[in-house]
């Protein structure tokens, strides 16, 4: 099936490299006007990461956690299509430190962009959308579980609360929310992670592979367009089964080659 989200104009923040740029091209290929936004200046734009999409894919600059921004760009958006269609709330910083070593400043940091930007967005871009109009919140694996990384899985859990809540106070109006965890994506975001840590998140997934930003992309537009029309207040996992298993892979793994009927501890 082509042209999924045709004449649809979709807003996609952190959109000027990796996952985001993922998004605004396969929303593009799709059909739709994409408005993608990131904190970088035009002339920062990752090369080649926008390009080939002609006037679909529009670019304007949005630091998420500004109002004044969020404002202005709605009124342009307003001005120029009259309606926005689907909003992509996909910018967000991480940060590694852990629970007794985060400072302040980047704990409210986390929280500023990951958290407070989508809050923003929703408000600013609601009274553009009709009934049928779709939100997709990006938040993460982390989202799931108590993952180390305090102040970013903080603010991905407090997101997740954020979009239910969209789902439940503007299904009347015809808005449907939804979420998408991903797991390791392979982005500019994760590129100085330790080789030891990419390797334990290969161990740990029970697909024994990491994603790439299109396995997000692609359910993004399903997400947005119409197919969806019946899917609110949704979450779903993009991570190969890793959160699913609940670390029973280890378990799992660990035992593997003991005999069938050989009795082992705590069995």
């Amino acid at each position: 099936m082509s042209g999924r989200v045709s004449g649809k104009v979709v807003v996609v923040t952190g959109a000027a490299r990796g996952q985001g740029a993922a998004e605004a091209r396969a929303l593009a290929a799709e059909g739709a006007i994409v408005v993608a936004t990131d904190v970088v200046a035009p002339d920062d734009v990752a090369s080649g990461e926008l390009d080939g999409h002609g006037e679909a894919i529009v670019y304007r600059q949005l630091d998420v956690a500004d109002p004044a921004g969020w404002a202005a760009l709605t009124a342009e958006l307003g001005e120029r299509y009259g309606q926005v269609h689907g909003l992509v709330n996909n910018a967000g910083l991480t940060h590694r430190a852990r629970l007794l070593d985060v400072e302040l400043p980047d704990w409210e940091r986390m929280f500023r962009v990951n958290t407070t930007g989508p809050l923003l967005g929703i408000q600013a871009l609601v009274p553009l959308m009709s009934p049928g109009s779709s939100i997709v919140t990006i938040g993460s694996a982390a989202a799931l579980t108590p993952h180390y990384t305090v102040a970013y899985t903080a603010s991905k859990w407090a997101v997740r609360g954020l979009a239910k809540v969209a789902s439940l106070e503007l299904g009347p109006l015809g808005i449907r929310s939804n979420l998408v965890h991903p797991g390791y994506i392979e982005t500019p975001m994760v590129a100085n992670a330790p080789a030891t840590f990419r390797q334990a998140q290969l161990e740990a997934n029970p697909l024994g592979i990491n994603g790439a930003p299109e396995d997000v992309a692609y359910l993004v537009v399903y997400l947005v367009s119409d197919e969806s029309r019946y899917v609110s207040g949704a979450e779903i996992a993009v991570d190969g089964g890793f959160t699913s298993q609940a670390g029973v892979k280890f378990l799992s793994d660990a035992v593997r080659g003991v005999a069938p009927g050989v009795p082992t501890v705590g069995a």
